[in-house]
């Protein structure tokens, strides 16, 4: 007797529950990861091991989402399924306007009105969306008409990532008592900033403001008017935007038309890398007043400043400008005009002020303006240079030689911590479908114009479209199968993939311990691949020819215990490379003269042939 044939619907539910019990450490078969392994595996198809660090960045999404229609998958749960980096949308209003209250932490929802009109007493604001992964915050009102109020606002958006924060009023026309602010965007990634008015229109406010934006990276951010138009009042400015890197600021009016007002403003752009500074107006139309700005952009590294007028048609009183220009490597820097106009019973004093060739001065009053040192060159000397400590010329350890790379060497690491948000890449078939085109993006992942990730967007499509310098060959991946290929034409299909195993170790001395030279330290080639900031995952990917590519371990310098493993790449010509480039400020040397390492940043990627030493 024949046996009975197997029932088929049986069989498909057997071979299903048999893809689906599989353990823990392998991949669910029917997931876009588990695609673009199997396209890994068919174009690479040397059997070498996948990198975690790699596997960790493919979409955790199911192969079935594929075939949804672009506008009803973009929304906060599809976000948070697909690990995309969307804007907060669940932002809600408060208003409070208690006299006296204290608010200790707050986060995500935006405030319009607190502590209006408040007559005597004190109001504090603690801590306002820290810690923060795209925030889209706006704080109206602070203090508005208040009378011999005490105010405070300890901290606002501290280290947040991709942030855009608008701050519109602060202490506005009130009268008597104090204002103080502490910390705005302090140590912010990629913020987008606005600080609109503070104190303008006050009588006898006593204004503090210790620390705006300090410590943040790249972005842009704006302060538009700071005790505009008061009547006897101290203010004080601490920092603004020291030790930035990469930032773009603006300062437009501190000061301007107010009455018997004392001002003071301690530092604006101290030790920033690379600022685009731009300060309108310090004091214009100002009467009677006692005005001093003590250090302007000092110990920055190269960058763009405009100082346009400061004490302009001022009435008696003083001004004093000590530090301008004071930098460590040399910008351009314009000052337009300083002490102009009718003020003939004002008392201007200008201590010192930097020029090289790319500074200049354009206008200043002719009568009651004293220069101590004008167009003073602060590298007529390698004793000026070396009294300033920028640390943003170059990082300790961000270059070094070949030759540091031997075991029991102790040398310095930088920062290799990867500083972007976390993001996977979407599968290809959704990329595919996506035109790589600002507006598109920014509409389909809800982006308001004018927010931080809005011109992140911009920005990463326009560094893709950018033309490639000489002799380079780039790509954007915007999926892992665009790197593989990338990488596969470059390279060829025995390939593998290397990443610096952890941030430890970074800013501090490390030993090196074992080294291993890929392919016997044998020249190569090989394709870098850097995060760009997107929606979504996007990595800038080019080929990199005549190389070396080392592993080494790292170990803690007291212990000798291995705290991480490190990947270098040597770059063995550097003859097209600019003679200003930072590694040779920190090695010395000349283009083509020395070879140039750096270690393979946490998050950042090099593929190589496979190692067959």
């Amino acid at each position: 007797m024949a046996p009975p044939n197997p029932n088929p619907n049986l069989l498909t539910l057997v071979l299903l529950l048999l893809c689906l019990s599989t353990s823990a450490s392998e991949v669910n078969p029917f997931t876009s990861r588990a695609a673009t392994i199997r396209y890994w595996n068919r174009k690479v198809p040397n059997n070498a091991p996948h990198p975690p660090f790699l596997l960790a960045l493919l979409s955790p999404l199911p192969i079935t989402t594929s075939t949804s229609s672009l506008s009803s998958l973009f929304s906060p749960s599809f976000c948070l399924s697909a690990r995309l980096l969307c804007p907060n949308t669940s932002t809600t209003t408060l208003s409070q306007s208690s006299p006296n209250s204290r608010f200790d932490s707050y986060s995500s929802q935006n405030f319009t009105n607190y502590a209006t009109s408040a007559t005597h007493g004190t109001s504090s604001f603690s801590t306002y969306s820290p810690d923060d992964n795209i925030p889209v915050d706006t704080f109206r009102r602070y203090g508005r008409d208040a009378t011999a109020h005490n105010s405070s606002f300890s901290s606002y958006s501290p280290d947040a990532n991709v942030g855009t924060d608008n701050f519109t009023s602060y202490a506005a026309s009130a009268t008597a008592g104090s204002a103080g602010f502490t910390s705005y965007a302090d140590s912010d990634n990629v913020p987008n900033l606005k600080f609109t008015s503070y104190g303008d229109r006050s009588n006898g406010l006593h204004h503090t403001f210790t620390s705006y934006s300090a410590e943040t990276n790249s972005g842009d951010q704006s302060f538009k008017s700071y005790a505009k138009n008061s009547n006897g009042v101290p203010t004080t400015f601490t920092s603004y935007a020291r030790d930035s890197n990469v930032i773009g600021s603006g300062f437009s009016n501190y000061g301007e038309g107010g009455n018997g007002a004392t001002d003071g403003f301690s530092n604006y752009g101290f030790n920033g890398n690379q600022p685009e500074n731009n300060f309108n107006n310090y004091a214009s139309g100002s009467n009677a007043a006692s005005d001093t700005f003590n250090s302007y952009r000092e110990g920055s590294n190269v960058g763009d400043d405009t100082f346009t007028s400061y004490d302009k048609d001022a009435n008696a009183g003083s001004a004093g400008f000590e530090t301008y220009g004071k930098s460590y490597n040399p910008s351009s820097d314009t000052f337009k005009s300083y002490g102009e106009g009718d003020n003939p019973n004002h008392q201007i004093t200008f201590k010192t002020y930097f020029q090289e060739d790319n500074v200049t001065f354009k206008g200043y009053a002719n009568s009651g303006v004293t220069f101590q040192d004008y167009n003073k060159s602060m590298w007529a000397s390698n004793s000026t240079v070396a009294k300033i400590n920028n640390k943003w010329v170059v990082e300790p350890g961000k270059f070094f030689r070949e030759t540091e790379l031997r075991e029991g060497n102790v040398m310095p690491m930088p920062d290799v911590k990867e500083k972007m948000p976390v993001r996977s890449f979407l599968p290809r078939s959704i990329v595919a479908r996506i035109p790589f085109e600002p507006e598109t993006v920014k509409s389909l992942f809800g982006l308001e114009q004018d927010t931080a990730l809005a011109k992140a967007v911009d920005d990463t499509i326009g560094d893709c479209r950018r033309a490639p310098s000489q002799g380079e060959t780039k790509r954007c991946a915007t999926s892992a199968e665009d790197m593989i290929d990338f990488a596969v034409e470059m390279l060829g299909n025995d390939i593998v993939v290397r990443s610096t195993e952890s941030p430890n170790g970074s800013g501090g001395p490390i030993m090196i311990g074992k080294v291993k030279g890929i392919n016997g330290g044998k020249v190569t080639r090989s394709v870098s691949c850097r995060q760009s900031l997107f929606p979504y995952m996007v990595y800038y990917c080019h080929s990199v020819p005549k190389v070396r590519v080392y592993e080494a371990e790292i170990l803690a310098v007291e212990t000798k215990e291995k705290i991480n493993r490190g990947v270098a790449i040597c770059h063995l010509d550097t003859s097209d490379w600019s003679p200003s480039h930072g590694a040779f400020v920190a090695l010395g040397g000349k283009p083509g003269q020395i070879e140039v390492c750096h270690w393979i940043f946490n998050g950042d990627m090099t593929w190589a042939v496979s190692d067959r030493s």
